[in-house]
């Protein structure tokens, strides 16, 4: 037992294995944590005084700001915690991080490689730069996770400065001939490498994110030196206690595409057998001036650990948890590389995917075409081959990037059919339609 044990207390509003290994690993060295999330958080000052709770020594920010609708609400929650008590990652440089042009201003600044882009607050003078990046260029959302809000563009494709309510760059395509696409994922804690694994592409995709189908390999064994050596400071460039900074190689050598505040554990431990979490676990005990046992934290990083946390609260009952309510036919935004469009959408709990009209996804730029599904619709028993794209949907100030497919649907009242893959964040309302009135409302 440890005789004078510290708080540690992970930051976190969603539930992921990540944030309940943390909390698992300081257990295991001994120490006592909370996990701070709605249940349980609450800031007052009286008399001038301002508390905290839960009562923390430490806290491990591990707020996913890639995946909010209005990132600088969480952040000012986050900001407020750290005048309070010392915090891994701090918010200043985990607004850096998430903000892909950011992250890439701060590397430059510090000669660190990173890929040619441009972003531009004008839709003409983004367009206008385009001849800069050659047959095929990347366009990216400037906030955005797990490979979404990320196309490949042509020359002869026009893009948008904004893809939704988001500001978007172009983004020089660095790859090898003759090679499969592949980049490196370095993970750093307090300056050092705790591990490193190659990430290769699916078959249908060419981005190599685990979240969307990618492979794994460890790489920790024969880092290049030269790409270890970036990694480091391109962690320590941005400000970051723990990171996961992805690389890419090129003719020229490695290039630093994102430092990612919030990296995940899964894809890495399965290809190296390694946690990040108790690194950070002990980086925090330490920060709060507590001991740790260095070969408990070795033995823990063999392990994954997250099962469920005797910090994490229990969930209270509420209707605030209770989702949205969407309806039968609803006002969506569409949003593409060179466009957004509003139209009127129906729901189809029956339907995996959501599908758009060929025209429209013309119109709002969706794509470029990732692979070619086969669906089956209504009684046919027979199969249609349907593209398939990229597109962002807007829906009650939410918004989903989503792989939909294409089909001619000008035949039909409604240019948009929202899937599974989007009303499973719902509740549908079929007595709901934007475009009928009060007497179109069934009685009971």
């Amino acid at each position: 037992m440890i005789d004078d044990p510290v708080t540690v207390g992970v930051l976190s509003f969603h539930t992921s294995k990540e944030t309940k290994a943390i909390l698992n690993a300081v257990e295991e060295l001994g120490h006592d944590t909370a996990w701070l999330r709605t249940e349980n958080t609450s800031v007052s000052i009286v008399d001038g005084s301002v508390v905290l709770e839960p009562d923390v020594d430490v806290i491990a920010n591990r707020m996913l700001l890639s995946n909010t609708e209005q990132p600088c609400e969480e952040l000012g929650l986050a900001n407020t915690f750290a005048q309070l008590v010392p915090m891994l990652n701090e918010p200043t440089t985990v607004l850096t991080a998430i903000h892909k042009l950011s992250t890439a201003t701060a590397l430059a600044s510090q000669d660190v490689r990173t890929p040619n882009v441009t972003l531009a607050l004008s839709s003409d003078t983004l367009n206008a730069a385009r001849d800069r990046y050659g047959e095929e260029a990347v366009y990216k959302t400037a906030i955005g996770t797990h490979g979404g809000g990320t196309w490949k563009v042509g020359p002869d494709e026009p893009v948008n400065a904004q893809v939704g309510n988001r500001y978007a760059f172009l983004q020089e395509l660095v790859d090898r001939e003759d090679v499969r696409h592949r980049d490196l994922r370095v993970y750093v804690v307090d300056g050092e490498i705790v591990a490193a694994m190659y990430r290769y592409a699916p078959d249908n995709d060419w981005r190599t994110n685990v979240a969307l189908g990618g492979s794994v390999e460890d790489a920790t064994g024969d880092l290049p030196d030269e790409a270890a050596e970036m990694a480091v400071r391109s962690a320590d460039a941005i400000g970051l206690d723990y990171a996961g900074v992805d690389l890419v190689e090129g003719d020229e050598g490695w290039f630093v595409l994102e430092v990612n505040p919030t990296a995940g554990f899964k894809g890495l431990y399965q290809a190296t057998g390694v946690s990040p979490a108790p690194r950070i676990a002990k980086l925090a005990i330490e920060r709060a001036g507590g001991d740790v046992d260095d070969e408990r934290v070795d033995e823990l990083s063999r392990v994954l650990d997250d099962s469920r946390p005797t910090a994490q609260p229990v969930q209270q009952t509420s209707t605030d948890t209770e989702p949205a309510v969407i309806g039968y036919i609803e006002e969506v935004v569409l949003s593409g590389t060179s466009g957004s469009s509003t139209v009127r959408a129906k729901s189809d709990t029956g339907a995996t995917r959501t599908s758009i009209d060929t025209g429209l996804a013309a119109d709002i730029g969706a794509g470029p075409i990732k692979s070619i599904t086969r669906i089956r619709s209504g009684s046919s028993k027979t199969a249609k081959s349907r593209p398939v794209v990229d597109v962002v949907v807007g829906v009650g100030g939410n918004q989903h990037t989503v792989t939909a497919s294409v089909e001619d649907r000008s035949h039909m009242d409604y240019p948009v059919l929202l899937g599974r893959d989007i009303l499973e964040n719902y509740r549908v309302d079929v007595s709901r339609r934007i475009d009928g009135g009060d007497d179109d409302t069934p009685e009971e």
